[in-house]
């Protein structure tokens, strides 16, 4: 079926709308993490159990993730400046009912409508990009921007937490957002409408993806947290993959699929994605067990907590704006991809050694700084194989895909990591010290997240093409997606 675009001219003004997807990235991803710092603080607070508190995390990367693909599509239809304005608002209202919150439900429900809105805001945010800048080295330096936004936002998130929860109380972590949104969307002016395609959204295919992928993060979390001998972790799992075998049928059959054929076709975008999924599975769970590490164990307050993630900042500010963009200039994305992830994968090694008594300046800072080199490396090179050479009528769908694919690796192995890091606990001799009982499981929810970034390093290199990407080269679309006809 042949698709017809409306395609906006380029903005002067690429620069400014640059940097409002960028922070629009950066906003969306740091929310995923701003509340690690504060969990305690948030429990205490709105009286939550412990076993609850996991769920603050989770609920937003579970309705971030699984609408994402369907966020996706409604951009590329409806309007992608549209839908970016909408998902602000929706990011907005959310933030407000978190930070008025009186109980625990309330605030996760918040922080599930905050998803909704990051997976309107982000799929809407990269295509925009891709239809401001032209293919080649522009568009290639500014997904290189919007990729470092998805490494630093997380660190950015930890950081702000930190200094809010300390100095201004934990609503502030979801004050803070009001003001951020209310500047990106005066910074809408200077954004293109940007591409649409006229037809229809695969409505059965969207519901049918976002309760696939729901309930087999759910599941995975609560086998986490519950073990497996409650059925509902089996259940849901059961009934995530059925929704999935269904959703293919769906797509197959569908005169608008979703995700149309040609968009995942190309093995180094599907490798590209695979990729950002297990890389989201270790950097969330690094975070985590980070964070719980310089709490419990350390007995660091917020703000020394929050501060005690600069070193990552500054590595995935060198990572993706410097050592990321000019590996890409000279060799693949393979290449650059396996080099970032290697070296991350190091860093959680490192971060295995550490003990209740360690000095943070041997092991703790250093490891964190070495660690965001390689993430942000691994961030930039990821982004761009995701949603290189795509038909400009399918960029919503695939920029969707490589969101969806860092959200669900997220949440996926967050819930696998702090089972294991639970059991590693809990199986340490009778009468050890609990200090040393909480480092062993953290220790070995770290080495986890090396494993996941090991399991990339295999999937970058068995599935992306070794000269994909090479020199700034821009491989034509995709066949089997829609046909565009942009001016």
């Amino acid at each position: 079926m042949t698709s017809h675009l409306e395609t906006p001219s380029r903005t002067r003004s690429g620069g400014l709308a640059l940097w409002v997807m960028a922070a629009a990235q950066l906003l969306i991803v740091m929310d995923g993490t701003i509340v690690t710092v504060g969990l305690p603080a948030i429990g205490a607070g709105l009286r939550m159990a412990e076993s609850d508190l996991d769920w603050v995390l989770t609920s937003y990367a579970l309705a971030f993730g699984g609408l994402l693909l369907a966020g996706g599509r409604a951009g590329d239809v409806f309007g992608r400046r549209r839908l970016f304005r909408i998902g602000l608002v929706v990011f907005l209202l959310a933030s407000l009912l978190g930070g008025v919150a009186q109980t625990g439900a309330t605030l996760i429900a918040a922080r599930v409508v905050q998803g909704v809105g990051g997976a309107i805001i982000a799929p809407a945010a990269l295509s925009l990009l891709a239809d401001t800048f032209p293919a080649g080295p522009a568009r290639d330096k500014a997904l290189g921007v919007y990729g470092a936004m998805g490494g630093l936002g997380a660190v950015v998130g930890l950081l702000l937490g930190g200094a809010l929860t300390e100095y201004l109380g934990w609503r502030w972590i979801m004050f803070v957002n009001i003001p951020f949104a209310l500047l990106l969307l005066a910074g809408t002016l200077a954004v293109v409408p940007g591409t649409r395609r006229r037809g229809g959204i695969d409505l059965p295919g969207a519901i049918t993806a976002t309760l696939a992928l729901g309930s087999l993060v759910y599941a995975v979390n609560r086998a986490g947290s519950h073990g497996l001998g409650d059925g509902f972790p089996l259940a849901f799992g059961a009934a995530g993959l059925v929704l999935a075998a269904v959703f293919v049928v769906i797509q197959r059959g569908a005169r608008t699929p979703l995700v149309p054929a040609g968009v995942l076709a190309d093995r180094t975008r599907f490798g590209a994605n695979l990729v950002m999924l297990l890389m989201g599975a270790g950097q969330l769970a690094t975070f985590y067990f980070l964070t719980l590490y310089m709490q419990a164990v350390k007995d660091y307050p917020p703000m020394v907590t929050g501060l005690a993630y600069l070193p990552f900042a500054i590595g995935i500010g060198i990572g993706s704006g410097v050592v990321g963009p000019r590996l890409l200039a000279r060799t693949s994305i393979r290449t650059t991809l396996t080099a970032g992830l290697v070296v991350a994968a190091a860093a959680m090694g490192w971060f295995g050694v550490l003990t209740p008594d360690q000095n943070a300046l041997t092991a703790l800072l250093p490891a964190q700084l070495v660690g965001g080199i390689g993430l942000g490396i691994g961030f930039v090179a990821a982004t761009i194989g995701g949603v290189r050479g795509v038909a400009a009528a399918d960029s919503g769908i695939a920029s969707g895909l490589v969101n969806t694919s860092q959200q669900i690796g997220g949440a996926l192995g967050l819930a696998v990591l702090a089972g294991v890091a639970a059991a590693t606990t809990a199986g340490q001799p009778v009468g050890a010290p609990l200090r040393d009982a909480l480092t062993a499981g953290y220790t070995t929810g770290l080495l986890g997240a090396g494993a996941f970034y090991l399991a990339a390093v295999c999937a970058a290199v068995l599935l992306i093409r070794p000269r994909a990407g090479r020199g700034g080269a821009e491989p034509s679309p995709a066949r089997g997606g829609a046909s565009s006809t942009v001016a």
